[in-house]
């Protein structure tokens, strides 16, 4: 290496830069807040909030990391799906069928058909998904 070469960027080879991690903390947060009022209110799915908050606080805080998968109301929706990836029966209905609802209100709607398509095909994707999880 000639003297007059400028030093490599280490961060040159990483495909994409990583989310820093204050935003990851505060995105563990927010989703983990979204994840107790989903486990209290009908319809909004709560699990896959708090599984996206331990995500986040793996990456940017292993001390909330911790307090979340040892959290005695939503810490164990957390470990089951880390020791198995199941996904409750009930869940599966639930997740499903609000998936199918929320693509036939679309349909009421004037979006345009493009858009109906790219809808229908992740949410199909999605449920399939979910149908595919083993059940606790």
């Amino acid at each position: 290496m000639d003297e007059a070469d400028p030093p490599a960027d280490p961060r040159a080879d990483l495909p994409h830069r990583r989310w820093p991690r204050p935003l990851l903390f505060a995105l563990g947060w927010v989703f983990t807040a979204l994840g107790a009022a989903g486990l209290v209110l009908p319809l909004m799915p709560g699990t896959v909030f708090l599984i996206l908050a331990a995500w986040c606080f793996s990456r940017s805080s292993p001390r909330f990391e911790a307090w979340l998968v040892g959290h005695p109301k939503l810490g164990p929706h957390v470990l089951r799906w880390r020791e198995t990836g199941a996904i409750a029966r009930r869940a599966k209905y639930l997740a499903c069928g609000s998936m199918a609802l929320s693509f036939f209100l679309l349909t009421l709607t004037s979006a345009p058909p493009v858009a109906l398509a790219a809808t229908a095909i992740c949410l199909i994707g999605a449920g399939a998904y979910v149908a595919s999880r083993p059940e606790r």
